[in-house]
């Protein structure tokens, strides 16, 4: 497996930029890990992979460590661990720091919009990677050296790791992510102006809503008070209250809120009996007893049908494509 390799997909961004996603090589069934062997993930692979880019990376092999090879772990202070091989003690911290920060270099060129890691790896774990200190019972408090790495280095790309992926709201809410940052990175890619950017704002107010209502208003302030700012700092500070409203969950009360209050832009077009049964099913859908499909399908339905402008251009309703099936299970 080369540094650079990618393994492509079939689906680009809204401006046809691929959606290109940093992955640990083993998830795509590379047979990279220690033991000579593989993690492949059929969801990654078979329902994700046709609408993605995978930029596969190994941090273990990539940085010249052979397969198979002495398994590895954490060991010493958590936030700034070595990495040493458990049987014989061997450190390859600074081996694996020299060539994290080159690769990072080639990554800054690749417009990445997210990275899937492997959990629990020394190298490569997000989160509650185990760090050894003394004789005591390993402390869950580390990330591996690589993607502790790349998450300083690019703090806005969604990162999340392929265990946690098994949560449905988990899972919805990084590919969901995912997806806005491309947008926001094609907007970034015509020339920028501050009616695009209101634009875009306006677009995705619904979909703000439903995570998190604090950071929309204040990215209402910011986009009203627009020509306070040069256009790039504007772009630059909304980017970042963009991708912090979207690392709060979207619960059921706050999506059947957002459903609730398009709802009121249809109120005049809607029979008594259509009122009825669209706030039975938003009712439901708060209850947790259907899944969020089933509202938003039958509020698509009367938008459509009725031609309400404003709430076709909502990504709120189709953030992510429908072949991915994530709000079936949220």
């Amino acid at each position: 497996m080369t540094p650079a390799a990618e393994r492509p997909g079939s689906t680009a961004g809204s401006a046809g930029e691929p959606i290109r996603i940093l992955v640990s090589a083993c998830l795509l069934g590379e047979k990279v890990r220690y033991d000579g062997g593989h993690k492949r993930d059929p969801f990654l692979m078979e329902t994700l992979g046709p609408f993605v880019t995978w930029v596969p990376v190994c941090p273990e092999v990539d940085c010249g460590l052979p397969v198979p090879r002495e398994a590895m772990r954490l060991v010493g202070d958590p936030k700034r661990p070595r990495l040493v091989t458990g049987r014989t003690g061997e450190d390859h911290t600074e081996r694996m720091v020299r060539w994290a920060g080159a690769r990072l270099d080639e990554l800054s060129r690749l417009d990445l919009c997210g990275y899937i890691c492997k959990k629990d790896s020394p190298s490569s774990g997000m989160e509650r990677v185990k760090v050894y200190a003394g004789e005591g019972a390993p402390a869950r408090t580390g990330a591996g050296i690589f993607t502790r790495m790349f998450m300083e280095r690019f703090p806005l790309i969604p990162v999340e790791e392929e265990g946690r992926l098994t949560d449905p709201v988990l899972r919805e809410m990084f590919i969901q992510r995912v997806f806005c940052f491309r947008r926001f990175r094609d907007l970034l890619g015509r020339p920028l102006s501050r009616g695009a950017l209101v634009d875009f704002h306006t677009d995705h107010k619904m979909l703000l809503l439903s995570h998190d209502r604090g950071h929309y208003e204040e990215m209402g302030r910011l986009v009203a008070g627009a020509k306070e700012l040069p256009v790039g700092i504007l772009h630059e500070k909304y980017q970042a209250l963009f991708m912090a409203a979207l690392a709060h969950k979207a619960t059921p009360k706050k999506c059947a809120d957002v459903l609730t209050h398009m709802m009121g832009h249809l109120k005049k077009m809607l029979s008594s009996d259509e009122k009825q049964e669209l706030i039975a099913v938003i009712d439901q859908y708060r209850r947790r007893l259907i899944p969020l499909v089933v509202p938003v399908t039958l509020v698509r339905h009367y938008v459509r049908k009725h031609g309400i402008a404003y709430l076709a251009r909502q990504v709120f309703l189709d953030p992510h494509p429908v072949e991915l099936m994530l709000r079936n299970h949220v």
